[in-house]
């Protein structure tokens, strides 16, 4: 009886944790790469300083440093998708936070200048 209990509880922690076949293939598919929101019409926000800003940044990005962004989240609303960037990561990832806790859920981290024009290629 004990052996029975077992191998239906295996077989039934095996199931939950493979799930279905399409289950990993369908998060894939709406996964959508930082390219196809730029062309998609994406909201591209530099959270830079504006001097580090005016060093360069990537085209079509706007600049809203990271102390202005909870005071400017109204233009944030509305846009299909936003993608934020910093110099290394944390600024943006911060900025993501900020956003998501003020109602702005469609952000992505696209993490610095480099990886961006990396991304856009």
């Amino acid at each position: 009886m004990k052996i029975k209990v077992f191998i239906l509880s295996l077989s039934v922690f095996v199931a939950v944790q493979c799930g279905s076949p399409n289950a990993a293939n369908n998060s894939a598919q709406k996964e959508i790469t930082i390219k196809e929101q730029v062309q998609k019409g994406a909201f591209l926000v530099d959270v830079r300083t504006p001097e580090e800003f005016a060093g360069g940044s990537v085209k079509g990005a706007v600049n809203i440093p990271l102390d202005q962004v909870k005071q400017r989240v109204k233009e944030f609303e509305g846009k299909s998708s936003v993608i934020v960037f910093c110099r290394s990561g944390n600024r943006s990832g911060q900025a993501k936070e900020i956003l998501e806790e003020n109602g702005i859920k469609n952000v992505t981290n696209g993490i610095n200048t480099e990886n961006m024009e990396r991304e856009l290629k």
